[in-house]
């Protein structure tokens, strides 16, 4: 035994030096933590709660690769309390179960605390995530929770309810050269004892493409490096064409079921809305590269011309449609010349959603109003016995009066559905009306 015990030091080593370099290079302390300061920067809430060891349930919730892990890690070196990491993916309710046990009986016999940090915990399912919130509510242990899905989607409304949110933002390039060079300059973790010549280009290429994760630019960072031969007397190059190659191709973060599918089509409609034809195209282009359905995209554009633009500009609605035929006739990769000439269309028309308005305002009057009856005038009187009931009589044919026009009643309630805009050809229909619904304005 006693052997064992002495050889556990040289085991840990042999470990550690097999771990990837992002795990190598997890930050020991808050001062060593990169990124996140909108809630961890000096002074912040959850920093002060980590110093003072006073944490209580949290969520983090963000991309990979942005320090969940890694704030979990430091959070395990500066607690007091006994801390158990797991992974929702491997770990079954009877091990739960029993570090919950073992936090109730340490905290009954000495007050100890108890921190369970459970990456990601969206894997659990909801009958899971239920066996926490008993020990969760009462105390008995602090949970840490790390996503990458929407809590508010992913996890039990009740545990969301007892732990406190915060959202892990991608990180800036300049915190992903931070990371790069503190690997490429630490000895003992990193990747100092290879000398490391990096070019600026190849640098500034990782911090780029990496999209704000650390774990992805270490990768390549070391696979760059382990890849090499040392040159005489200068260590390893890591020129530009190397980071190149150790990245491949940008793998972008788009779950068709998750917050980017949502988030992207989101910002997608809202450019095309706010007429910036430039960032439609971009999103445009993160779809189509991602992998994203074309009737999907198609779709929404059609549904945009319709709710958006309206009668400002009835010709994007053509557009749209004709998109949508001509992008589902070619597929991938030629769809995208007709979805890139609609979007711009799309972003750059007059707007409108007067009649989008007028339509919802109706819906909702018939679902929560009293039903108005069709004025006997209006009613059908293509039948025999029409007449002894009234139906159609007095009915003026408008076709019958100068300009088609003629004043009578067509709802039997004073209600205006739809209010043109002055925008485009709704000016056009805003004068129109101004005659027809006031004829002798």
């Amino acid at each position: 035994m006693s052997d064992l015990f002495q050889d556990q030091p040289a085991r840990r080593r042999h470990l550690s030096s097999a771990e990837p370099l992002s795990v190598r290079m997890q930050p020991r302390t808050l001062e060593e933590f990169v990124g996140q300061e909108h809630f961890l920067g000096p002074g912040k809430m959850l920093r002060r709660m980590i110093q003072a060891d006073r944490l209580s349930s949290v969520i983090f919730y963000g991309p990979p690769g942005t320090g969940k892990t890694a704030l979990a890690a430091v959070i395990a070196n500066l607690t007091s309390a006994d801390f158990y990491r797991v992974n929702a993916a491997t770990v079954g309710v009877k091990e739960i179960r029993s570090i919950l046990q073992t936090a109730r009986q340490q905290l009954s016999a000495n007050g100890k605390r108890t921190v369970l940090f459970i990456d990601e915990l969206h894997r659990f399912n909801r009958a899971q995530q239920d066996i926490l919130l008993d020990d969760v509510e009462n105390g008995i242990v602090i949970l840490i929770g790390a996503t990458t899905q929407n809590p508010f989607f992913a996890i039990n409304s009740p545990l969301v309810s007892r732990s406190a949110i915060f959202q892990f933002e991608p990180l800036a390039p300049e915190h992903i050269v931070t990371l790069i060079r503190r690997a490429l300059g630490d000895q003992d973790r990193g990747l100092g004892k290879y000398q490391v010549q990096m070019t600026d280009e190849a640098l500034n290429h990782l911090a780029t493409v990496s999209d704000g994760d650390a774990r992805r630019a270490l990768t390549a960072l070391e696979i760059g490096v382990l890849s090499q031969s040392p040159k005489a007397g200068q260590g390893v190059v890591f020129d530009l064409d190397v980071a190149v190659e150790s990245v491949q191709r940008k793998a972008l973060d788009y779950d068709r079921d998750g917050d980017q599918h949502y988030d992207v089509i989101s910002a997608f409609i809202k450019s095309m809305r706010g007429s910036d034809p430039d960032a439609a195209i971009y999103w445009l282009a993160r779809m189509i590269d991602s992998g994203e359905d074309l009737r999907f995209i198609a779709r929404r554009m059609v549904i945009f011309a319709a709710e958006d633009v309206g009668n400002a500009d009835p010709n994007a609605l053509v557009v749209a449609t004709a998109a949508f035929h001509a992008a589902d006739f070619v597929g991938f990769p030629e769809a995208q010349l007709p979805l890139a000439q609609a979007v711009i269309y799309l972003a750059t028309a007059e707007k409108s959603n007067a009649s989008a308005m007028a339509i919802w305002t109706a819906v909702a009057d018939v679902k929560n109003n009293r039903t108005v009856p069709v004025p006997r005038h209006l009613r059908d009187a293509h039948y025999d016995g029409a007449k002894k009931l009234g139906h159609g009589l007095d009915y003026k044919y408008p076709h019958d009066y100068p300009e088609a026009d003629v004043d009578q009643t067509y709802l039997g309630i004073d209600k205006i559905y739809y209010s043109p805009t002055n925008r485009g050809r709704e000016a056009l229909i805003t004068k129109f009306l101004q005659r027809h619904r006031s004829p002798n304005a």
